[in-house]
């Protein structure tokens, strides 16, 4: 569990998905990703498929403004510019896919995103000390939410419309 300052309100605090947390209400302006947390984040998470976790505020446990997920997936080589490519070894490497992320409308434009983004990264980098990791993927959902990214550093693959990566070592 993670714990933010956000502004003068109360701590976020940032934690897996449970039983706890109200997902039937969660409303983030993109249908998709209202689905998935209220429809299917549980299964992934039981099937261990993706784990999920939900920023909430200290004082309301059950309120959900914001989540994300993370799960693993290879990189085909050829789907990196050539400049890695032919840094690396000649087979598929591993990566941390940030599958989805979403504020709710009610908590949007006061850095919640970022948050949350920072505390993939953080989780991500923990384990790649453990197991090994190349970069960071995301799925960026539409054209706003991946000029999100890019300010962070993420850049385009080479055969994805919108998915981005960003190698652990740029940390």
């Amino acid at each position: 569990m993670i714990e933010f300052q956000h502004g003068s309100e109360k701590d976020l605090i940032i934690e897996p998905l449970s039983n706890i947390h109200n997902r039937a209400v969660f409303q983030c302006g993109v249908d998709s990703l209202n689905d998935y947390i209220k429809k299917q984040a549980n299964q992934d998470v039981k099937r261990r498929v993706s784990r999920v976790y939900v920023a909430i505020e200290s004082g309301s446990p059950a309120t959900i403004v914001g989540y994300y997920t993370l799960s693993t997936l290879s990189i085909e080589l050829n789907q990196l510019p050539e400049s890695l490519a032919s840094k690396l070894p000649k087979h598929p490497v591993p990566a941390a896919l940030i599958g989805r992320l979403a504020v709710s409308q009610s908590a949007q434009g006061v850095g919640i995103g970022k948050m949350l983004l920072v505390d993939a990264i953080k989780r991500t980098l923990a384990v790649s000390n453990d197991i090994a990791i190349y970069a960071m993927v995301v799925d960026a959902i539409n054209m706003e939410a991946q000029h999100f990214y890019e300010r962070f550093g993420f850049t385009l693959l080479c055969t994805e419309n919108q998915r981005l990566f960003l190698p652990l070592k740029s940390f």
